[in-house]
């Protein structure tokens, strides 16, 4: 699996490069609570995490970055993150990146699984946004625990509902396969 995650607004202030899994404090890395992780999972994470960067591209959890404050250019990274990411093997892809970092690198959507988030308000599902990414992040840690490696969005489904109440509908055309979970 390769897990597609979104760089922090949040960030830790530092003054020399250090991993970027520390550089990143937003809501999705506290609840992915990477230092509370056995070493097991923290070995898995280091190689099936992607964060899309808007300084850096597409970089993993133990690389060094200095924190910094820039939005991205899609079109100045697409073709670093596109080498970066096009030459992973082919493997499930689950995309958890905000709608900011979707167009950087397109998917490809037979393969790819792109987790939004939604809320039961007086019975009507509605997105959830700014929640959405602590769900994002529990679901990569839950992914990052697993005895199971979903190798299928049919797997990521199965291990994902264990935990959250979830739907999962099939890729159509050049959309990808879309997980929707419902936060409690």
């Amino acid at each position: 699996m390769l897990i597609l995650l979104p760089p922090s607004e949040k960030k830790l202030a530092t003054t020399k490069p250090t991993p970027a899994i520390s550089v990143y404090t937003g809501v999705l890395y506290q609840a992915l609570d990477w230092p509370t992780l056995t070493p097991a999972a923290k070995k898995r994470g280091e190689s099936v995490i992607a964060i899309i960067s808007a300084k850096y591209g597409a970089i993993g959890p133990s690389d060094h970055i200095e924190s910094y404050k820039a939005k991205i250019d899609n079109k100045l990274m697409r073709p670093s993150v596109g080498a970066a990411l096009d030459s992973r093997e082919r493997q499930l892809i689950i995309d958890c990146r905000s709608s900011t970092y979707k167009s950087v690198w397109t998917a490809p959507p037979e393969i790819t699984v792109e987790v939004k988030v939604s809320t039961v308000v007086n019975g009507v599902r509605t997105v959830v946004t700014h929640m959405s990414k602590k769900t994002r992040g529990e679901i990569t840690r839950w992914l990052l625990q697993s005895r199971a490696t979903p190798q299928t969005p049919e797997d990521l489904y199965a291990i994902v509902s264990e935990k959250y109440p979830c739907a999962l509908t099939p890729a159509a055309g050049q959309q990808p396969w879309v997980l929707e979970v419902i936060a409690v």
